[in-house]
């Protein structure tokens, strides 16, 4: 928002009842307004449509996965330019994202719409268990289950009752997890940063733990894959200007890349703390000038260095990270009930060398809570 106001724009915040109070940085917006808790993508429609009548907006910018759909509706209603709502269904509909990546022959774990029955039963026949049944709107790990059995299909199935059909049942492949954060403008990927999770996000979701992340290795040859993969699911999902994070797995079967997931968003948990950091590119910023700021848009130099990543929930409402002291560190997550520590070096050995032995020093101040209803990255 600071970068948006330093490119020239006027800008006001939508947000909701809650999160009203949350550090905005009110001191460079022209209003903040905040909708009901709950409020849906109709109700969302007539108040912006009625701040409209007095207010010329030129923009709408998603802050959250979850409102990536909402600015894309608002868009077609107001006739903004920017991702309508076809696009922007490839980035937040898992079943739209994993067809559209079929169609383009990029590498998914086997899957299907959990609409009719008989389909299923031969997914089911084909596919060995377990499956993950997915969620089709949710971010990240948030409302996946690991299914271990037909009973327990069934079941869920069953529970779900008329939502059923907002979910799909997908390929367990186990394998590490690796993300991609880029920056597109005019459907030109102009930055990609290639990284590695240490236990996989919905691992870590769903059965507690650390998540950590570190830049891949330069030059390497899983860097150098993952970025021409990016760019691929990129162009197939039509991400015309914007950023990005994109998620893959690699199988323990047969060492090939699959897509995961994609977004239309900056990566969540401080993994733009942590790109910022090996890089010296701001994520948000460079949004705000794609966006916002004068065209064609250039990319700012960058660093070619390394980062490291690690955030649980903390045990403490306040943690005490202080003994986490190596001057790699160069940020501390102030969030409450949250441990975030980035590390920056010139080396990927001394990187991976501080993960190992933060993880292990952090594991007994970690917290617990129930399961995400956010995206931990």
């Amino acid at each position: 928002m600071r970068e948006a106001v330093a490119q020239g724009a006027s800008v006001y915040l939508l947000t909701v009842a809650k999160l009203l109070q949350r550090p905005w940085p009110r001191d460079v917006l022209v209003d903040v307004y905040a909708m009901r808790d709950g409020a849906d993508i109709p109700e969302t429609t007539r108040t912006v449509s009625y701040l409209a009548r007095s207010v010329p907006f030129d923009r709408i910018v998603a802050l959250d996965d979850f409102d990536v759909e909402t600015a894309a509706s608002l868009r077609e209603h107001l006739r903004i330019p920017g991702m309508g709502d076809t696009t922007a269904r490839h980035f937040r509909d898992k079943l739209a994202m994993r067809v559209k990546a079929r169609e383009a022959g990029i590498l998914i774990p086997d899957f299907v719409h959990v609409l009719n029955y008989d389909a299923v039963r031969d997914f089911m026949r084909r596919v060995p268990a377990p499956w993950m049944n997915k969620p089709r709107s949710e971010a990240s790990a948030a409302g996946i289950t690991k299914v271990q059995s037909d009973e327990q299909l069934w079941k869920l199935v069953e529970k779900q009752g008329d939502r059923q059909s907002f979910f799909l049942l997908e390929e367990y492949v186990p394998g590490d997890v690796f993300h991609v954060d880029s920056i597109v403008s005019e459907r030109q990927v102009l930055f990609s940063e290639a990284h590695k999770c240490g236990a996989p996000p919905f691992d870590v979701a769903h059965g507690g733990g650390v998540f950590s992340t570190s830049t891949l290795v330069r030059g390497s040859r899983e860097e150098a894959e993952l970025v021409a993969l990016n760019a691929r699911v990129l162009a197939c999902m039509n991400l015309v200007r914007g950023v990005s994070h994109v998620e893959f797995i690699q199988s323990k079967a047969d060492g090939r890349f699959y897509m995961l997931e994609c977004a239309a968003r900056v990566g969540g948990a401080h993994i733009a703390d942590m790109v910022e950091a090996a890089t010296g590119i701001n994520l948000w910023a460079e949004w705000a000038k794609i966006e916002v700021g004068a065209q064609p848009y250039v990319l700012p130099a960058q660093r070619k260095e390394y980062g490291g990543l690690i955030v649980t929930l903390g045990r403490e409402e306040r943690p005490d990270t202080s003994a986490f002291d190596a001057p790699e560190v160069v940020f501390r997550s102030t969030e409450r009930n949250h441990i975030g520590l980035v590390l920056r070096s010139t080396s990927h050995a001394r990187v991976g060398e501080l993960l190992k032995e933060y993880l292990e020093r952090v594991r007994p101040m970690v917290g617990s809570m129930p399961a995400l209803e956010k995206p931990l990255n």
